[in-house]
């Protein structure tokens, strides 16, 4: 199994942080800074801010800020279409859950961005999408923006030193970020989540954000 694809268990706080590859620099190549360890802790800790603007390019090639998702619960998942395994099957659950929201799920903008933008253009973004929730926009852009939005939220990613059949992998967390029709962060979500899960987390969050 591609090392992108690996689970790594952690806990801190009482709480379970799930890491795809290792923390030692020899397994994986450009890793980015600061360190896996350091970036979740930041995301579990709270000790300093998570999530921020970005400016990318949608699968149409459209561009789009995080301004243009105000007023919904944005759900956020960034991974790469080439992930064997992994990140198909996030967006899946992440679109099973909004198929059992209904009409509520119009509140909800689900969010890939891809830390594999050499590979992902537009055009490989949108064919990727068309297997999951018709509302999921998928977005990419030059590598400092990717990188940038990344730190942002605390992801991890870096290029694995071992090749699969289809290329390079990409080792990188693998949270689901949900963030408040203000465009603050609210929280995240561990890797693995049954829909149905994903669905009591989505509801608490609709209804806290039209309670008076």
């Amino acid at each position: 199994m591609p090392r992108s694809c690996q689970y790594l268990l952690t806990s801190g706080l009482a709480v379970t942080s799930i890491l795809f590859g290792a923390f030692s620099p020899a397994l994986a190549e450009g890793a980015a800074e600061p360190s896996a360890t350091a970036l979740i802790e930041a995301l579990i800790t709270r000790r300093e801010p998570v999530g921020g603007p970005f400016d990318l390019v949608d699968h149409t090639g459209g561009r789009r800020t995080d301004a243009d998702f105000r007023g919904k619960l944005v759900v956020i998942y960034f991974g790469y279409t080439h992930c064997p395994d992994v990140c198909p099957t996030e967006l899946q659950a992440i679109s099973l859950a909004l198929d059992e929201l209904g009409m509520a799920a119009d509140r909800v903008q689900p969010l890939f961005i891809t830390v594999d933008p050499e590979r992902d253009t537009p055009s490989v973004l949108a064919d990727y999408v068309s297997s999951f929730h018709a509302r999921l926009v998928a977005l990419t852009g030059p590598a400092p923006a990717i990188q940038k939005v990344a730190l942002a939220y605390r992801v991890f990613f870096a290029k694995s030193a071992v090749a699969g059949p289809d290329g390079y992998a990409v080792d990188h967390t693998g949270f689901i970020y949900l963030v408040g029709k203000d465009g603050r962060y609210i929280d995240f979500l561990p890797p693995g989540l049954a829909p149905e899960r994903i669905v009591e987390a989505l509801r608490l969050h609709l209804d806290r954000q039209t309670s008076p």
